[in-house]
């Protein structure tokens, strides 16, 4: 028996991610292609600190804002790992002012925001972290560091009485998870986990569909295609836990809404490494994920790292009553089949531009007490516990059970490392 979720972390699908443009027209759409971040980000990187005692933050100038004395002040850790969709709903926010970065390797940060820009952010190593968190102008915290790294941070920021935002997991091992969501229930500050998709106005769109008006009837199958581009470096897959987290677990999320049900009863799992360098790393580049769910759903799940011109994603809902899909979106409504060159090409972070800037604007309201973070801990932890049961399966290369406890979901990550 699932326990009812804590009284801050209330069990919800969004009730209003999308903004009064999008609400006025029932049919969805998705995001179109729009000039870099970093064309519009204005801040400038001050230099990293040396060692030795980091100045007050008291003592700190507040840095030229164009967001008004109103505005969320925010820090950001990893930005190594940081991602172009979270610096564009930085750059296009104007409720929120990005105070400090935190990060060891200042390469990682003129990456990220590069070198020139004008005024803004102020740098600061992780041994000076305490700065930033004990700034009263500081509400937020932005995590973008890998998943073995970032409870440290997020228990942190918690107890700085910061609320958090984790772009990725807060961590694959569930337990370590677990306390992650219980110190914000504690400290009773929000914890906003980056299940991006839920945001999406087409996902949410057939979500109404599905599940509110059941126009579908009983569900039969669900197949989701996932291939990514561009393709994530093997040094980021490597950070954020590989395919199976950084990647299948978003689409694992999107099913258990869809349907439902939080676990299915059985998964399977085939993977291979295209590319040499991925298998290298234990991990694979191509997965295809089956699952069986007790209300007789079946699920299978296609994800890749290996999508050459433009990212593909799909989905299709069969039922009793029909079928409804969603299907590769872009600006000019154009479907390309068999052509050499890519009429309009769209990056993963193009696609799902909407969804991420809603997700960014309800960790906002959060921090601002308007509304409970949308992912609970339990549902975080279901979806660890699939992830990690896909992973094993595509290990050992056989079905897991996950029926009656068959699989102990605080073991399973233990046994596939």
């Amino acid at each position: 028996m699932v326990p009812s979720p804590p009284s801050y972390h209330k069990l919800l699908v969004p009730h209003h991610p999308i903004t009064a443009a999008h609400r006025d027209d029932p049919t969805p759409s998705t995001s179109a292609s729009h000039p870099s971040p970093l064309a519009t980000f204005h801040t400038r990187m001050a230099p990293l600190g040396q060692s030795g005692a980091a100045p007050d933050a008291s003592n700190s100038p507040a840095p030229p804002s164009r967001h008004g004395s109103s505005s969320v002040g925010l820090v950001l850790f990893g930005a190594g790992l940081v991602s172009k969709a979270l610096l564009q709903s930085l750059a296009e926010e104007r409720s929120c002012c990005l105070l400090y970065v935190v990060e060891d390797r200042p390469e990682e940060v003129e990456r990220a925001f590069g070198a020139e820009l004008p005024a803004g952010p102020r740098a600061l190593r992780q041994q000076d972290a305490a700065v930033a968190l004990g700034d009263p102008r500081v509400s937020g915290a932005i995590i973008c560091s890998p998943p073995d790294e970032a409870p440290e941070m997020i228990r942190d920021a918690l107890r700085a009485g910061k609320g958090v935002f984790c772009e990725g997991l807060p961590s694959m091992d569930r337990q370590a998870a677990e306390a992650c969501f219980d110190e914000a229930d504690r400290c009773g500050r929000p914890l906003v986990c980056g299940f991006y998709k839920r945001f999406d106005p087409a996902l949410q769109f057939l979500y109404r569909k599905v599940r509110d008006s059941q126009v579908l009837g009983r569900i039969h199958r669900i197949s989701t295609i996932s291939s990514l581009y561009p393709a994530a470096s093997l040094s980021f897959l490597k950070a954020s836990g590989g395919i199976f987290y950084n990647a299948a677990v978003h689409d694992i999320d999107i099913i258990s809404l869809l349907l439902g049900e939080s676990v299915p009863d059985t998964i399977f799992s085939l993977g291979h490494a295209f590319c040499a360098d991925m298998g290298c790393l234990r991990d694979v580049d191509t997965v295809a994920i089956s699952m069986k769910f007790p209300s007789g759903a079946i699920v299978t799940l296609d994800v890749s790292q290996h999508c050459t011109r433009s990212c593909d994603q799909r989905l299709e809902v069969h039922g009793s009553q029909g079928t409804l899909r969603v299907d590769n979106q872009n600006p000019l409504g154009i479907t390309e089949h068999g052509t050499s060159v890519s009429i309009c090409p769209q990056t993963q972070a193009e696609r799902y531009r909407d969804a991420h800037r809603e997700l960014f604007r309800h960790f906002l309201r959060t921090l601002k007490g308007q509304e409970p973070p949308v992912v609970t801990k339990e549902q975080l932890l279901w979806t660890i516990q699939v992830a990690a049961a896909a992973e094993q399966s595509w290990r050992k290369g056989s079905a897991v059970d996950l029926r009656s406890g068959a699989t102990d979901p605080a073991r399973v990550k233990a046994e596939v490392v």
